[in-house]
């Protein structure tokens, strides 16, 4: 088996083990409805689906 040579600092394994820390998701405003959502995402709006700044589905009303 393999034996490292030189002893490695707490400093320089931390630095390793560590993770960044999460930034805010960017948000878009849809250009029609002026709603703020994620990008690429399809959002509500009225019960209606919008996506790109325009009507993907509407919510159906069951009678």
């Amino acid at each position: 088996m393999a034996h490292p040579k030189h002893r490695i600092s707490k400093q320089r394994r931390n630095k390793r083990r560590t993770h960044y820390k999460a930034v805010a998701p960017t948000v878009a405003i849809d250009p029609t409805t002026g709603e703020a959502h994620l990008y690429h995402r399809a959002h509500w709006h009225e019960d209606k689906l919008y996506y790109k700044g325009q009507v993907v589905m509407e919510k159906g009303v069951e009678a």
